[in-house]
């Protein structure tokens, strides 16, 4: 719609004026002045309109800013990132816990410390108060860093609280810090081996990749770091109370008896399930030692004996050839074998122990009291070599064990090439054959359970799982009855523990030399028990290297005056923490008991 101007000088009041003697331009100054009031009025509203608009533009502006301003003063401070594009890394790591969910391995969250030297004020003051904040830096090879040219610098990959606080105070632009988060075992060195360490992957400045570098983290490393189970724990099957009085005690006997090193495992003959896993001398995986370039592993504090360990575990074989006779109809715990000693088998004559000759006839219950060679190896030659060779496959001894450690799958059996008669002799008690502890645990347990193989695992177990049957169940109660009477009138009478009955049997096997032959010096002792003997719940191995007993007159290098008093301790200590109950022993219907009568 156009808008109708009015004209300054209208013809009809122009004619009218004038007929009135009126001076007709006074009309046109009126109109004028009328119009120009019209176009005030209308500028006035735009300008007012535009001021309108401007001030809602700046309160909206400086809402924003003040909103931002606030967020950034409620956050957490933060390095600037880098904007190149790149896979994100994954730090976030599952939990460890024990089987009641108290925590083995957890996150921290930390900060790594790296440079940008072109940003640097004083590269050289800088060098020098870094080299006091960490001594393990050299002032002259930092300075030399900091200043060849590069642009980007670590200098430190962890940070404690009160370094970075330090490092803060030196007001450098170039020093910038990285969040992380690293592996903590807030347990030190309890079940070290078990755990085995995490270390840093992939890095960038802001994260860091956190991978298992031994042991359990290593093995199952790729469930520990799956997003889809970060926040749920891995439960195993150790207790951390058991783990820890294990290792108390099985300290305090390695130092008493003089050992190199110590493994003890205690295993659920049921379910596989091991409570407490010790190897000596052990570590801190938060500060995992360097592996060594040279000489023996075994003298390592990361060499994991109860795994890694293959000995020959001398006596404690007994047990199996008595058992595989039975379980073939070859003998009964009474049947009366040849023990005459030394027993002369072509060119080789097995021999006792210090001598001795317990024949003529031994029964096999007494065989294995007494831990007779000649015996033994007599049960082990109506076996014959084909079926205990097959015989001791079945109980794993030919395999590593299936453990959820990556030291477990290196730690292969040493087993003949050829298995001639006398192998058959020297295997049945434990030598010319080596293996690990962990094996042993695993075929003692299919005794104790009642003949069913089970494979040992770290992780928790809600049931048993189904296993092979290589005894029968009669077989096996009288193999424990057997290993019970080692312990009443046999070589492992320390292992006597008032309320809990032990079965188990001793094995002492002298080292090898590196060069061929044997120490006359040095021994592996064993002692592989289970208990209660009535019901065997539990088996419980405890292993010395380099053991000598010097209580008495004369140095003893026995298990049974070295590793039995040990594991003696190991379950009167755990058997209560484990739920088992003393057995009481009543005093006969046809006894006295005395009566003290007090005046209370």
């Amino acid at each position: 719609m156009t808008e109708t101007r009015i004209p300054l000088r209208p013809l009809s009041r122009v004619l009218t004026a004038r007929a009135a003697g009126e001076n007709p331009d006074h009309i046109e100054r009126e109109n004028l002045r009328a119009r120009h009031e019209v176009l005030r009025e209308k500028a006035r509203g735009r300008a007012e309109g535009r001021l309108l608009f401007l001030g809602l533009a700046f309160f909206m502006a400086f809402t924003v800013i003040g909103a931002r301003m606030g967020l950034l003063a409620a956050s957490e401070p933060m390095e600037p990132r880098s904007a190149a594009p790149g896979a994100p890394i994954l730090a976030q790591r599952a939990d460890i816990t024990d089987r009641n969910g108290r925590v083995l391995a957890t996150n921290l969250v930390t900060h790594a410390l790296y440079a940008q030297p072109k940003d640097m004020v004083d590269p050289a003051r800088v060098a020098r108060e870094l080299a006091v904040i960490f001594p393990d830096l050299k002032e002259d090879d930092l300075k030399r860093r900091l200043t060849d040219g590069r642009s980007f610098l670590w200098i430190k990959k962890k940070l404690s609280p009160e370094q970075m606080q330090k490092v803060h105070e030196i007001g450098d632009p170039g020093l910038l810090f990285g969040p992380r988060e690293m592996r903590l075992y807030p347990n030190g060195r309890l079940a070290a081996h078990v755990l085995g360490g995490a270390s840093f992957g992939a890095e960038g400045v802001h994260s860091a990749e956190v991978i298992g570098t031994a042991g359990l983290e290593k093995f199952l490393d790729a469930r520990l770091r799956d997003p889809g189970q970060a926040a749920e724990p891995l439960a195993l099957s150790l207790d951390l109370t058991v783990q820890a009085t294990v290792t108390e005690v099985l300290d305090t006997g390695m130092k008493m008896m003089n050992a190199k090193g110590a493994a003890a495992i205690l295993m659920d003959v049921r379910t596989g399930e091991i409570l407490s896993l010790v190897s000596l001398p052990d570590f801190d995986p938060n500060d995992r030692p360097n592996p060594l370039v040279k000489g023996d592993p075994a003298d390592s504090p990361l060499f994991n004996r109860a795994v890694q360990g293959v000995y020959e575990l001398g006596s404690t074989f007994k047990i199996f050839a008595a058992a595989q006779a039975m379980e073939l109809g070859l003998v009964s715990p009474d049947t009366m074998v040849d023990a005459n000693a030394p027993m002369i088998w072509g060119k080789h004559k097995i021999k006792e122990f210090q001598g001795k000759n317990y024949g003529p006839l031994l029964t096999v219950s007494d065989v294995i009291a007494k831990s007779s060679n000649v015996g033994t190896a007599h049960i082990a030659l109506m076996i014959g070599g084909l079926r205990q060779q097959a015989f001791l496959k079945s109980l794993g001894f030919f395999e590593p064990t299936p453990l959820e450690m990556v030291e477990a799958k290196s730690s292969r059996p040493l087993i003949p090439a050829k298995w001639p008669d006398i192998v058959t002799i020297t295997a049945s008690y434990g030598h010319g054959m080596s293996a690990s502890p962990m094996h042993l645990a695993a075929a003692y347990a299919a005794i104790g359970n009642g003949g069913i193989a089970v494979q040992p695992t770290l992780l928790r177990r809600s049931s048993a799982p189904e296993g092979t049957r290589v005894l029968k169940e009669e077989v096996a109660r009288h193999s424990v009855a057997m290993l019970r009477g080692v312990v009443e009138h046999g070589t492992a009478s320390y292992a006597k523990v008032e309320g809990y009955a032990i079965a188990g049997k001793t094995g002492t096997a002298d080292k090898p030399k590196p060069t061929g032959g044997y120490y006359k010096d040095k021994v592996i002792n064993t002692f592989a028990s289970m208990f209660p003997a009535g019901d065997p719940r539990y088996v419980l191995i405890v292993t010395l290297d380099e053991p000598v007993d010097t209580s008495g007159s004369e140095p003893r290098r026995t298990a049974g005056y070295t590793a039995v008093p040990i594991a003696a301790e190991v379950v009167r200590r755990t058997a209560p923490l484990l739920g088992l109950r003393p057995e009481i022993e009543l005093a006969p219907k046809d006894g006295v008991t005395a009566v003290v009568q007090t005046n209370d």
